[in-house]
């Protein structure tokens, strides 16, 4: 039966997807190696090739991750065993990480050491855990046709979303947080829910907010770190904090318009060279676009840009509620989280430290995309396999 399983939809292989998952992950491979040579050599006395072999380990993981899910029916999701155990998982590392955390900022909590498995962000776990299992709850309760139930089918899956950004919220990772908010009310937007439904969870969201705000003001002083009230005052005007909070913004504006159309060639960075702290994560596009100038922004961003879009042509094209709620919440939870770390280093939105899907240094990032991305797929063959069945 398996067997039968695999014939059917390995026909439907959506290739132009993988082909763009594996040109950013590459890519981004090649961008890690000439951005982190100088950091690794310099910063921590390691080989100049660390952090490029780190990752090549992170891909050695990802992919397979990447078919296993592919491969993987998404229609199991659904089974409240798996889920119960995905969420009670989520909410472990979320506690564990308060516990045993370490971060960058002050006072910051965002990582986790787990023997044998190295560095995990529970933050992202929690990424892809409440897509997946807002995308099952609601298609349980769509398909039963109490969705616009709002105490029995809404109520229930937002109290787990609240505690688990409260949690977050205390490990002070507000760009994760909000990425976060953002694909599940993405995800709850495609799930069929009414007008009316949706315009009544905003003001019971909005009622909710205000024992939230009142939490925040007494916590202020712990969640606004230096670090990160340095990050709002550098947003307003980086320049007149280079030498303090603005100084990273600065230099990521001055490598982006040092690299112009044609780009200084790959390695030939000069805001690598000891200017920008640790330019192979969060502000990896900056050494990107002053190396490679257009050709290389193009590639990141047409190939994340496409996936995005992919994810929501797939989401318009099933009418199976599952199918199309995972779709629109993967699609918009790496579109979100683009527009984030892009947003930071050109000055749209205040800088918070998220990685560019696929292409920043880290493995937690780059193996739950992966995984999510494996959904997207799975998802995409059985569209394939209905239409043309």
């Amino acid at each position: 039966m398996m067997k039968n399983y695999f014939k059917k939809v390995i026909r439907h292989f959506d290739y132009p997807l993988f082909i763009a998952y594996l040109l950013l992950i590459f890519f981004g491979l090649i961008m890690i190696y000439s951005s982190s040579m100088v950091t690794a050599v310099n910063k921590y006395n390691y080989p100049p090739d660390y952090f490029y072999r780190k990752q090549l380990i992170n891909i050695a993981i990802a992919l397979p991750a990447f078919l296993v899910a592919a491969f993987f029916p998404f229609q199991n999701y659904k089974r409240k065993g798996l889920m119960i155990s995905a969420i009670g998982c989520m909410f472990l590392l979320l506690g564990a990480v308060h516990i045993f955390g370490f971060g960058g900022d002050v006072g910051a909590q965002s990582w986790i050491r787990l023997p044998g498995f190295g560095n995990i962000q529970p933050s992202e776990v929690a990424k892809l855990v409440i897509i997946v299992y807002f995308a099952s709850v609601f298609a349980k309760k769509y398909e039963a046709g109490t969705i616009d139930n709002i105490n029995k089918s809404i109520v229930p899956p937002i109290s787990i979303l609240m505690i688990a950004i409260f949690s977050i919220m205390m490990e002070t990772d507000i760009g994760t947080s909000f990425i976060i908010v953002a694909a599940a009310l993405c995800v709850l937007a495609a799930s069929g829910i009414q007008l009316r439904t949706f315009m009544k969870l905003s003001g019971i969201v909005g009622l909710t907010m205000i024992p939230v705000a009142i939490i925040l003001f007494f916590t202020w002083d712990t969640l606004m770190t230096d670090g990160r009230k340095g990050r709002i005052l550098a947003f307003l005007n980086p320049f007149d904090y280079i030498q303090g909070s603005g100084y990273q913004i600065a230099n990521g504006y001055i490598a982006i318009g040092t690299g112009g159309i044609k780009g200084l060639g790959l390695g030939n960075s000069i805001q690598k060279m000891g200017y920008l702290p640790e330019p192979q994560t969060d502000v990896i596009m900056a050494i990107i676009s002053e190396e490679t100038g257009i050709f290389g922004t193009f590639i990141v961003l047409g190939g994340l840009g496409f996936i995005v879009m992919r994810a929501l042509y797939i989401a318009m094209k099933t009418k199976e509620p599952q199918a199309r709620m995972l779709s629109a919440g993967i699609g918009s939870v790496i579109g979100i989280q683009t527009f984030v770390n892009i947003g930071g280093l050109t000055g749209l939105i205040p800088l918070t430290g998220v990685p560019l899907p696929f292409i920043s240094y880290g493995g937690t990032s780059l193996i739950l995309l992966s995984l999510a991305l494996g959904i997207l797929m799975n998802v995409s063959m059985f569209v394939k396999y209905q239409k043309n069945k």
